[in-house]
């Protein structure tokens, strides 16, 4: 019985010297990589799940030619995304343009570990009534589609993150930041092709309720402000969304607990994929979100 103990414990001492040892190796050589190898590593981990990394500002974001495009958009991806871990406020706006329902939706919250916000483009293979919209699957946009979108993310009393790109879904995440989503401003520009479909989906946007007082139109060019969230959740939404967020709150801090020998994202980020592999693979998690949900939805769909 006491030789049982007595290796057990010497097991577990060797054990915690090997950790140490690995530990240690890990953050020698992060510190003697220069900031470009980092950075092209980087990108290099993150693009297979549809991101890449914005090394000048510390933040992830989508690609054209992400995964998730092939998953498309259901309003289930929304009313799952708690369950997830990922609590939002969400404004979707839908307008009919040229014998199609588009949808162009703003999100901002928080994902997990990472604050964050989202511009989506998207459209039916028809025109849609209204009350299907939360019953049909919309496409993302085709490359010649996209628009020219922007946003500003900004917390009360903190820095702001900034991304423009033509895009079908333009994002940005900022790793190890937590955030409620009504304590995020997200102020979005997007232009238009032409002036009918800038005039429908200003229809769209005074439809949800946002008043026109709030909205800049210059050009072909729309840009309003997103802070409030007007949508009203159940008893088992609300349950979700507070549970999420006590876990996110909890997983930030032991992120920046566990990659405290580092202070740059990208040495953190890089720190957790040699130290801890499978911690790396959930800060991106939302390709297995989207594919998951299309599935449920799929059949749902179907039946």
């Amino acid at each position: 019985m006491y030789f049982l103990l007595f290796a057990l414990l010497l097991i577990a001492v060797l054990g915690c010297i090997l950790f140490q040892c690995r530990r240690k190796k890990i953050i020698c050589r992060i510190k003697e990589m220069d900031c470009c190898a980092k950075c092209t590593l980087l990108d290099e981990l993150v693009y297979p799940f549809g991101y890449r990394f914005h090394c000048d500002h510390g933040f992830f974001s989508s690609t054209v030619d992400a995964p998730q495009r092939r998953a498309g958009y259901a309003w289930l991806y929304d009313y799952m995304a708690p369950r997830f871990q990922m609590v939002f406020d969400s404004l979707p706006v839908y307008f009919d343009y040229r014998g199609r329902t588009w949808l162009i939706e703003f999100w901002k919250g928080q994902y997990g570990i990472n604050t964050g916000a989202e511009i989506g483009v998207y459209h039916a293979d028809g025109i849609i009534p209204e009350s299907d919209y939360k019953t049909t699957w919309f496409t993302c946009a085709e490359d010649h589609e996209m628009l020219d979108c922007s946003f500003q993310l900004c917390k009360r009393g903190s820095e702001c993150i900034c991304n423009s790109d033509r895009h079908w879904w333009l994002t940005a995440f900022l790793v190890g930041c937590f955030s409620k989503p009504s304590a995020l401003t997200m102020e979005s520009c997007i232009s238009f092709p032409n002036r009918e479909m800038l005039c429908a989906f200003v229809d769209g946007l005074k439809r949800t309720g946002y008043p026109d007082d709030c909205l800049s139109v210059r050009g072909l060019t729309v840009c309003f402000v997103f802070h409030r969230d007007s949508t009203r959740y159940n008893l088992m939404t609300r349950f979700w969304r507070s549970f999420s967020q006590w876990k996110n709150k909890l997983f930030c801090k032991l992120y920046l607990w566990v990659t405290r020998p580092f202070f740059c994202t990208e040495d953190r980020i890089l720190y957790l994929y040699y130290y801890l592999p499978a911690a790396f693979r959930k800060l991106l998690r939302l390709r297995r979100f989207h594919k998951r949900c299309h599935r449920r939805y799929s059949r749902r769909h179907w039946q």
